[in-house]
């Protein structure tokens, strides 16, 4: 069983920045994929970022790339996703989520463990 568990959402303004983090449990950790996906009202869950804990390959979804940058700390089990130069349509829940596989996915359905979501709310 692995637990994961958000922190960092907030209210900001546009063009502001906020760093999120995700401690995920277990001994395993550097096998896992860590994504962070979001959902705002009334929209399907999107992926947003993921990395690879083994080697800290990342991949990033078009509209966040140049904004956003996910990184891990293998020695604290951690991944942060810095978000910045924020907009208000990247206001939504943003959770973050494991994958025990080692080949990275941006679709939700192969993720196995998820955190309860933390809210980013962007003021314009």
């Amino acid at each position: 069983q692995v637990q994961v568990v958000e922190s960092g959402g907030g209210l900001v303004q546009a063009g502001g920045s906020l760093r999120l983090s995700c401690a995920a449990s277990g001994r395993t950790f550097n096998r896992y994929i860590l994504g962070w996906f979001r959902q705002a009202p009334a929209k399907e869950r999107e992926f947003v970022a993921a990395i690879s804990a083994s080697d800290g390959s990342t991949y990033y979804e078009d509209s966040v790339k140049g904004r956003f940058t996910i990184s891990r700390d293998s020695a604290k089990n951690t991944v942060y996703l810095q978000m910045n130069s924020l907009k208000p349509e990247d206001t939504a829940v943003y959770y973050c989520a494991a994958r025990t596989a080692r080949v990275p996915t941006m679709r939700a359905l192969y993720y196995d463990y998820w955190g309860q979501g933390t809210q980013v709310t962007v003021s314009s």
